[in-house]
């Protein structure tokens, strides 16, 4: 068994048959939204799955041009026990949006604090920012997505039970490798980021790594004790 815990589905070109592929395969799959708007709209193709979720999502990319849909986000967050993909970018492409991003994210923190759900977030730049707001709003069950933050704050993610998942592109560049080899094994998860990422297998990953699909597995049923 495989699993994606990051894959922005309903961008990709034919959702529907890739999705009934991975159930097919046995494989599990969580789908990230970029809009609540994006969210109501694939929520019923998943409605019947049994391995593949939908998570609701906020891109912080999205945040400046898209204001109007907390409402949406509001509405639509009893439907999932998955969240994403939410978070901060303060990144050449998203600083001009930060004061707007960390607005609309302390919003979502406040919705969701208390809640039992699964969270992946996006941290580009803005890591510690991130890291002391989910801290700040007791978020539990987080997995930063394609981390490339500071080394040190790694243990400190880990330390407030928090997961990282991985890419193989991750594990083709200097600073992916520096990040996986201080991350522990029991925090380790495996995505696509499917079709941001070119670089996307998840059996190459697993070999990149040193770890098992079983251990990956163990690791993605011990998040899921959290939201039980």
């Amino acid at each position: 068994m495989l699993i994606d815990a990051h894959c922005h589905i309903d961008m990709l070109e034919n959702p529907e048959a890739y999705l009934q592929k991975q159930e097919r395969d046995g494989n599990i799959t969580i789908g990230m939204t970029n809009l609540p708007s994006h969210f109501k709209m694939g929520y019923p193709y998943f409605r019947n799955l049994k391995r593949s979720r939908l998570a609701l999502g906020y891109h912080p990319l999205m945040v400046a041009e898209n204001p109007n849909e907390l409402k949406l986000f509001k509405k639509y967050l009893p439907y999932t026990s998955y969240i994403g993909e939410i978070g901060l970018d303060f990144s050449r492409e998203g600083i001009g949006s930060k004061m707007q991003q960390v607005d609309m994210l302390r919003k979502i923190l406040e919705n969701i604090s208390g809640e039992r759900k699964i969270v992946s977030v996006h941290s580009r730049r803005a890591e510690k920012e991130l890291y002391g707001l989910l801290r700040e709003y007791d978020i539990k069950n987080v997995i930063f997505h394609w981390y490339s933050g500071p080394l040190g704050l790694i243990s400190e993610i880990e330390s407030a039970g928090y997961y990282f998942s991985l890419n193989e592109a991750m594990t083709c560049s200097q600073n992916g490798c520096a990040i996986i080899e201080k991350i522990s094994r029991s925090r380790v998860l495996t995505e696509t980021d499917a079709p941001y990422n070119e670089k996307k297998n998840l059996s190459a990953t697993l070999r990149q790594v040193d770890m098992s699909e079983e251990q990956v597995k163990e690791n993605f049923y011990k998040l899921l004790e959290g939201i039980k």
